[in-house]
């Protein structure tokens, strides 16, 4: 097995000297020292004489084609500022807007984006987004934009933009303070790309030309603009970030009222021009936006997603290593929450910490992590320090090879600490393979765990794919030991060895309504080392997707699973229920169906729904979201899933229901006020997130956060909070 993986490490680092393209695309970025009044109107002398970039491309629904409705941008530096300038054209004045809240999400709605790639790595970049409503956003993208999880839109730094309308085009302004990037002093070129959604016209455009099977955030696909005057230095300014918090709570399940002012803060600090420091003392997260709920179905843990914005920044450094469903030694979340006397799992105060970012030299990156978590002797929880190093190295265009150490130390020796517990570290290596056009794409990572009494565990795995117009081919190959553990990271499953297979066959007609329809196959297959390599899990799928122009897609897929338990289990998840026995394989076969509308539509909606065999019954699945936006002010929701588990006598039959409307609204640019109720029958729980919040200035704000739970069963309160939270962003 050494061998082929070997092979497979040396094919990744020649690979990508074959398989690359040449797209020369640039322009001129002009200097001026003019004045400019940003208020949406290009009225400033200074734009006439600026360098349009060039024409748009057509992403959806062609790539070959120039855009329908075209879009001008011209760019302009001064000392201290980078100025956008755009035109858009448009077939009408009848704009989609999400709402007026900052950091929107471009599905569904009209908009501009504007990238920079201020290293010229194709790893990281800037986005600025603005709509015709003069609604801003900033995105951090890492990781080359390979996937969503590279998109980081609650990276927050300060600058201006606005908007006009006229008939049938609307104009914007950016003006974005140099000291929001970072870039190398004297630095002349920066790669660039633009992107652009027209929901009355059904198209999607690029200013660089990006092929539809790829990704629109890709930064394997930008432009160069050049700057007539090198640019001088990075000069970041330091950020300071107090907060203060009133609480007050009660704890009903457990017979606990408190109420507490707290106070904290947060600093960035700029190191160089390319480095980050953010240092973090006594966190408060009670403002971050609530997680959606779920129905789980299978015998083990599901991740969410961080929102919390001290862990974001750079995030690749820390959260891209290994498999990110299967085995990541690092997941954010874990920090800040701890399992107590009881199993269960509670919230962990977080002391303090610093957090290190950024570029060392031109292709050397470095991350560095460390927070101390706070002691709980009633619930038995330790204090620990946590602690993550990575260097990431690039290779050839886009790729690159980064190692990796985590510790997570325990601080104190109290009875309630086991030796095992002590410590847990985890080492590790991994490489990112991706083209220069991004058609092969792969990764291999070896990592090592140790702890004090268990034996040292190894988790493994090489990925290889080619993503092409008319076909997606990868394989996966992963091997987790049973004794590989690591404290600070997600992993799913162990003393796996698991094998995963996607072909897809896209195909693009040239007329009609249909955009592309693609037919798929997913065959999944998982041994187990420790019961003889016995197969314990398979699951074959076979899908079928359609996309049409008009951006509604609808589907159906077939599945054959198969799964052997090893510890009994009962799917409906109720206390005290008959379990399905284990030592034993359970076959079955599913169907299912989805739909989605257009999400630009003033009622959208999507829908779901499943049928079928599962374990030795039957299981019937149905569910979706159904949206009303009523544009810009509000947007109401409604998702609901239900899931009947039919088991036969002497098991469990389970109706899980989970119902969450949410209603949102943006009274202006400044102040939001969003709530969601959330209704699940398998937690038995009911509970409701108020949130309002002011944003009094740039980058500060006033939340107000309320919380109520309730028991489903008997209808009794559970837990209930409300937080009044001020935080105040400062450059010095």
């Amino acid at each position: 097995m050494r061998p082929v993986v070997f092979l497979c490490f040396i094919f990744f680092f020649h690979i990508q000297h074959f398989l690359a393209q040449d797209l020369d695309k640039s322009f001129t970025v002009k200097y001026t020292q003019e004045e400019f009044v940003i208020d949406g109107v290009l009225d400033e002398k200074a734009w006439e004489y600026a360098e349009s970039v060039g024409p748009f491309q057509e992403y959806f629904p062609e790539d070959d084609i120039l855009a329908k409705f075209q879009t001008d941008i011209r760019i302009l530096v001064s000392e201290d500022t980078l100025y956008v300038g755009l035109k858009v054209i448009t077939p009408g004045n009848n704009y989609t807007v999400a709402s007026l809240e900052r950091d929107w999400r471009a599905g569904g709605s009209d908009n501009i984006s504007v990238l920079f790639d201020t290293f010229n790595d194709g790893n990281n970049a800037f986005l600025f987004g603005i709509n015709p409503y003069g609604v801003r956003r900033e995105v951090f993208i890492s990781g080359g934009g390979q996937s969503s999880g590279a998109f980081t839109p609650s990276w927050d730094v300060k600058w201006v933009g606005e908007s006009k309308i006229y008939d049938g085009y609307y104009t914007a302004e950016m003006a974005i303070p140099l000291t929001s990037f970072k870039f190398r002093e004297g630095e002349s070129k920066w790669r660039f790309q633009s992107y652009r959604y027209d929901m009355q016209a059904d198209e999607r455009s690029v200013w660089y030309n990006v092929p539809q099977n790829q990704s629109i955030i890709n930064l394997a696909f930008m432009g160069d603009m050049y700057f007539e005057k090198p640019l001088g230095k990075s000069r970041t300014p330091f950020a300071f970030i107090p907060f203060i918090n009133g609480l007050s709570e009660s704890d009903n399940e457990n017979g606990i009222s408190n109420s507490s002012f707290t106070f904290g803060a947060d600093a960035k600090v700029s190191l160089g021009n390319s480095m980050n420091l953010d240092i973090t003392l006594n966190p408060d997260f009670s403002n971050v936006e609530v997680d959606d709920i779920f129905t789980n179905l299978t015998r083990f843990e599901i991740n969410l997603p961080e929102r919390r914005q001290f862990f974001i920044d750079n995030n690749d450094l820390f959260g891209n290593f290994g498999n990110a469903g299967l085995a990541n030694p690092f997941f954010s979340r874990r920090i800040g929450i701890a399992t107590d006397r009881f199993g269960n799992r509670v919230e962990n105060d977080i002391i303090g910490g610093v957090r290190l970012s950024g570029k060392i030299s031109k292709d050397l990156r470095l991350g560095f992590l460390n927070l101390q978590t706070a002691k709980s002797s009633e619930q038995e929880v330790a204090s620990n320090n946590n602690m993550m190093f990575s260097l990431q190295q690039k290779l050839f265009s886009r790729s690159n090879i980064g190692i990796f150490m985590i510790n997570r130390q325990t601080f104190d020796s109290d009875d309630f600490i086991s030796p095992n517990d002590q410590y847990n570290r985890v080492v590790g290596i991994d490489y990112n393979l991706a083209t220069k056009d991004n058609v092969w794409f792969g990764k291999f990572y070896a990592h090592k765990s140790f702890q004090p009494e268990e034996r040292d565990g190894h988790s493994a795995g090489v990925l290889l794919g080619r993503n092409s117009k008319k076909w997606t081919v990868s394989s996966d190959f992963s091997f987790i030991e049973d004794d590989f553990r690591s404290d600070l990271g997600f992993i799913l499953r162990k003393d796996i060895i698991r094998s995963s297979t996607q072909i897809s066959r896209q195909f693009w007609p040239k007329g009609g309504k249909v955009n592309n329809h693609t037919i798929s196959f997913v065959p999944t297959v998982i041994w187990r080392p420790k019961l003889d390599y016995q197969k314990t899990d398979h699951d074959y799928t076979l899908s079928y997707n359609v996309s049409m122009k008009d951006f509604t897609n609808f589907g159906i897929n077939a599945t054959n699973s198969y799964i052997f338990l090893d510890q009994p289990f009962d799917p409906t998840g109720t206390e005290g229920a008959e379990q399905l026995p284990a030592n034993r394989g359970y076959a079955f076969s599913s169907v299912g169906l989805n739909y989605r509308s257009n999400d630009a539509d003033v009622f959208s909606y999507r829908t779901n729904l499943s049928f079928g065999e599962f374990f030795n019954g039957d299981r019937f699945s149905v569910g979706g979201e159904a949206v009303l936006r009523i544009q810009p002010i509000a947007r109401l929701s409604l998702n609901v899933n239900y899931d009947r588990i039919s088991l036969p006598e002497p098991y469990e039959t389970g109706d899980l229901w989970i119902i969450a409307p949410r209603i949102g609204f943006t009274f202006t640019k400044s102040i939001f006020w969003s709530t969601v109720f959330q209704y699940a029958s398998q937690r038995d729980n009911f509970g409701i997130n108020s949130r309002l919040q002011w944003r009094f200035a740039p980058l500060s704000d006033l939340f107000i956060v309320y919380n109520d739970n309730y028991f489903v069963n008997s209808w009794e309160p559970r837990f209930r909070s409300i937080n009044l939270k001020l935080t105040y962003w400062l450059n010095i």
